[in-house]
């Protein structure tokens, strides 16, 4: 009974060494696993970072490219209303002075004619700049809202 007690006391403690033997073997094939999960996710990870970065910058050339139109589209409309209104104040001037010889009263209306095309200018200007503002405003919310995600993304 005794060698029957030692043998089979020999065979567990020879399979114990056995299932110890193979979960080191598994925590070995785990470890080398994990490694390659996490460099691929690295690679992964710098990939999206350098994508997410050109199309940073592709939206911020964007954003400086709309910036100068508007400072053109700007100068351009302040150029065109100085125009406008030197044009209207010689017109009217022609008028009050044609209309100060023949009558005295027909002078008013004109002038009013005249005001009332430059503020419709000036109204149509402050519409399209408000727009553009607007346009500009979006855009900078959304490349803020890029950013915000993107630096999320990169504390993970």
């Amino acid at each position: 009974m005794e060698e029957k007690l030692n043998t089979c006391e020999q065979e567990f403690k020879a399979r114990i060494e056995r299932l110890v033997t193979e979960i080191k073997v598994k925590e070995e094939q785990y470890e080398l696993e994990l490694t390659n999960v996490r460099s691929e996710m690295n690679r992964k990870l710098k990939l999206q970072e350098e994508e997410h970065n050109d199309l940073l910058k592709r939206k911020e050339m964007e954003c400086k490219e709309l910036n100068r139109q508007l400072r053109a589209q700007e100068k351009e409309k302040q150029n065109e209303i100085i125009k406008m209104q030197i044009e209207c104040n010689a017109k009217l001037a022609r008028q009050q002075s044609k209309s100060a010889k023949s009558c005295p009263d027909a002078a008013v209306l004109p002038q009013n004619i005249y005001r009332m095309k430059l503020q419709h200018l000036q109204d149509e200007k402050n519409k399209e700049i408000e727009t553009l503002r607007n346009t500009i405003k979006n855009l900078q919310q959304q490349f803020s809202i890029y950013q915000d995600s993107h630096l999320k993304r990169k504390r993970f």
